[in-house]
Parts: C-alpha cells; sequence; structure tokens
C-alpha cells in the first residue's frame, strides 16, 4: 500500500510533508508509512479517502482497478499550486499591489491633518473587598461561623 500512497502523492504533485498538511496527520506518520516501518493505519485510509474522495477505495486498499474513480478525468481535478502555476498569479497580483499604493499614495496627499484632542482618562476604581462571614467545616459534619 505505501507504493500506492506514494503513487498518490506523485500525481498530486505533494511532497510527504504536505501531504501529511492536507490529511491534517503528523509528518512522522507519513514518513514511517514510505520507509516502511509501519503500514497505514484504518485512520489515514479514511483520510485519504475523505480528502481525495476522487480515488478509488478498492485501488487503494487492494491495488484491483484504476487509481481514480471511474468517471474522474485526472486532468480536470484541482490541483495544488506550486511555484510555476503561481507564476501569472503573482505577477497580477503585483500589478495590483503597484496600483493600489499609488492611489493610496494620492489620496494620502489629499488629507490635511487635525490637531490632536486631548482627553482626561480617569483610571478605573477597584471595589474593594471586605470579609463579611468565615465558615470553618470540620469532618465530624459540624462546622463554626465566625465574623469580623
Amino acid at each position: 500500500m505505501k507504493d500506492r500512497i506514494r503513487l498518490i502523492m506523485e500525481k498530486e504533485n505533494l511532497t510527504p510533508a504536505k501531504f501529511a498538511d492536507k490529511l491534517d496527520i503528523n509528518r512522522a506518520v507519513i514518513s514511517h508509512i514510505l520507509n516502511g516501518r509501519n503500514n497505514p493505519s484504518l485512520d489515514v485510509v479514511t483520510k485519504i479517502l475523505d480528502e481525495m474522495d476522487y480515488i478509488n477505495p478498492e485501488w487503494l486498499i487492494k491495488g484491483v482497478g484504476n487509481i481514480y474513480k471511474e468517471g474522474i478525468n485526472f486532468d480536470e481535478l484541482p490541483k495544488d499550486r506550486d511555484l510555476f502555476n503561481q507564476e501569472h498569479e503573482i505577477h497580477d497580483q503585483r500589478m495590483n499591489d503597484a496600483e493600489q499604493t499609488k492611489e493610496n499614495n494620492l489620496k494620502a496627499q489629499d488629507i490635511t491633518p487635525q490637531s490632536p484632542i486631548y482627553k482626561d482618562i480617569e483610571p478605573e476604581k477597584k471595589l474593594v473587598k471586605k470579609i463579611t462571614q468565615i465558615i470553618i467545616y470540620y469532618d465530624d459534619n459540624t462546622f463554626e461561623k465566625f465574623s469580623p
């Protein structure tokens, strides 16, 4: 099963750390599975199938059939963005940020500063607590009351 998990990670373009984070499990669990130290637990298999509902459970568990459920096209699946997929988005975001900075600079010039307003601030008054009664309970079910 570790080879099938490794194949899922390759197809999804995920490192072991990102894969563990995506499944919300400890990174050491994935490391131990991939190194052959531990077999995947039911919890890990369940999290894979819940998070990646397009994976064929029979293929994951037994190795029978296709990796994806019937009718699923790999090319249509949403992929985690990597550095190369983000290149155009980052460029567009930088252009938008530059335009907003220009607008903010222009708006900042139009604003005239106001004189500060000073207010007297009074500290909070704390209530003084006074002891009104002390009760002592004994193990023989008796008690005594004391008043100041």
